[in-house]
């Protein structure tokens, strides 16, 4: 289950987010999204979980709860859609892209 994490703090770490969602269960991955330009976190991550049992448990145990003074947003990920003149729309990729 791919699960989208947002109004997160911009010092919280991808093990602090691991630690976190790993009270509900396993973690596969936890990724927080860096901007490109300043390296700095932009605010919001995927977390991934094998069970989607465990997964919808971190969603409801998670969603609005305050960490480091923010009211986390807790959400299924979603499939990204392709824009027309993305590169992803000319490179043929069958990447799925979530956000």
């Amino acid at each position: 289950m791919n699960i989208y994490v947002s109004n997160l703090s911009f010092h919280t770490s991808e093990t602090d987010l691991k630690n976190l969602f790993s009270k509900f269960g396993a973690v596969t991955s936890a990724k927080i999204i860096m901007d490109r330009e300043t390296n700095r976190s932009r605010g919001f991550a995927f977390v991934e979980m094998p069970s989607e049992e465990e997964g919808n448990a971190a969603l409801s145990g998670l969603n609005q709860k305050e960490i480091e003074g923010r009211p986390l947003s807790v959400s299924l990920a979603r499939e990204k859609e392709n824009r027309s003149g993305s590169r992803d729309s000319f490179s043929g990729s069958n990447k799925k892209r979530f956000f």
